[in-house]
């Protein structure tokens, strides 16, 4: 016979509690509380932000490397075409 926790019942608990550590007490504690759960979403929110910047700051890399090697692929087909033409002559 487990049945559920009245209203009343946490009525008497919540009476307890108030008259245990008072009401100031567990306004700090509220605040506090709150605090840290503002904290953490602050937190994780720029730890997602640092993703996304770092990830871009990759595509930037990597883009510019491609652009780079392009050049010099580039560069070398320039360098074997003159090659060939003197060859030719």
């Amino acid at each position: 016979m487990l049945g559920g926790i009245s209203i009343w019942q946490l009525l008497i608990v919540l009476g307890i509690i108030i008259l245990i550590f008072g009401t100031k007490k567990l306004r700090n504690v509220g605040s506090d509380l709150g605090g840290a759960v503002k904290g953490f979403k602050k937190a994780m929110h720029d730890e997602d932000e640092k993703e996304k910047s770092e990830s871009t700051a990759q595509q930037r890399i990597d883009h510019s490397q491609q652009a780079s090697q392009d050049s010099r692929f580039d560069s070398d087909e320039i360098k074997s075409g003159a090659d060939d033409k003197a060859e030719r002559k």
